[in-house]
């Protein structure tokens, strides 16, 4: 099975290599949120890392189990944002050459991102798929190590220690809210929190539109579907036809599968900024839009929603503000 090649002491490795380079985030209690659904929710706030999202977890720990020799030849990926933000910023930090292949759906606040971290930016057709197809490309072509942007143990192990913290920060958890895309963080995350507890709820999150893991469970087997626009732009992409971890991973650890509007993602973006004045992303907006959707429940479960990245556009949070 594909879950025995994933261990706690991989995650707990990962935990101690990357301790240089990612920061151990807060986890707040989130009065407002509480007090709609009736429960105790807390905030695992991922939008603190240097490079504003999670990817920063898996990205620094793949890149740090490189041998020295394949880092000196530089490292390549394919990333909707933040993962190729994570990679440019270790590369930056261990002066090592990246190249970041992206579709031309990446918004212009996360291209110039890149730029500022000395990523070389390559656009790829209108997809994932394809800059995906272009990144592998450059390793047969300019021998550079590629870095997944989810399907890779060391990468899920690297998004895995953010269950540790979790369980540190808040032994008491009865569920957990992920955004689901490709599955990489909620693979790491469910796997470490059941690992510990089985009886933990672990919950995915995605858009209505494109949700490729979540139309790939039903169907039984990775499937490749469209990719439509969404606030939620970081949770758009392929999860491959040949993955090779996080579909069994998640549908092995994953209890719910929510998919959300982009209204309640919009109406979650902008409850986190009036009451906790933060600007997160649309991930991050999709999470707290499946807490507002528990209006008063009223059971008392202790529950942790993953604030997953803070990188969205400032016209976007602008534009947002106008339909209040």
């Amino acid at each position: 099975m594909v879950s025995e090649l994933i261990s706690l002491r991989r995650i707990w490795k990962a935990k101690q290599r990357v301790a240089g380079l990612v920061l151990q985030t807060p986890l707040i209690y989130s009065d407002a949120l509480s007090k709609h659904t009736g429960n105790q929710v807390y905030l695992k706030l991922e939008n603190h890392q240097p490079t504003g999202a999670f990817k920063l977890r898996g990205a620094a720990n793949k890149i740090l189990s490189l041998s020295k020799d394949d880092q000196k030849k530089g490292v390549a990926t394919f990333s909707t944002g933040n993962h190729g933000i994570a990679v440019a910023y270790v590369a930056k930090q261990l002066g090592i050459r990246s190249i970041v292949c992206i579709s031309s759906r990446v918004p212009k606040g996360k291209v110039n991102r890149l730029k500022d971290l000395g990523a070389e930016v390559a656009v790829v057709g209108e997809n994932q798929d394809d800059a995906e197809d272009y990144c592998y490309r450059l390793e047969k072509e300019q021998g550079v190590s590629v870095i997944k942007p989810f399907d890779d143990l060391e990468v899920i192990a690297g998004q895995g220690t953010i269950g540790i913290e979790v369980l540190e920060q808040c032994p008491d958890i009865d569920e957990i809210v992920i955004p689901l895309s490709g599955g990489g963080l909620l693979s790491g995350i469910g796997y470490t929190l059941k690992s510990n507890d089985s009886s933990i709820q672990v919950t995915g999150v995605s858009m209505e539109k494109s949700a490729v893991m979540h139309e790939s469970l039903k169907q039984g087997y990775p499937i490749k579907i469209a990719e439509t626009p969404t606030l939620a732009d970081s949770l758009l992409g392929g999860i491959g036809p040949d993955n090779q971890y996080t579909f069994q991973l998640t549908k092995q650890y994953m209890d719910n599968s929510v998919l959300i509007s982009e209204k309640a993602i919009a109406e979650g973006v902008l409850f986190l900024l009036e009451h906790h004045k933060m600007a997160v992303e649309g991930a991050a907006g999709a999470v707290i839009g499946k807490l507002l959707s528990e209006k008063q429940k009223g059971d008392g479960r202790v529950i942790v929603g993953v604030v997953s990245g803070n990188n969205i556009d400032h016209e976007t949070v602008s534009e947002l503000l106008k339909t209040r």
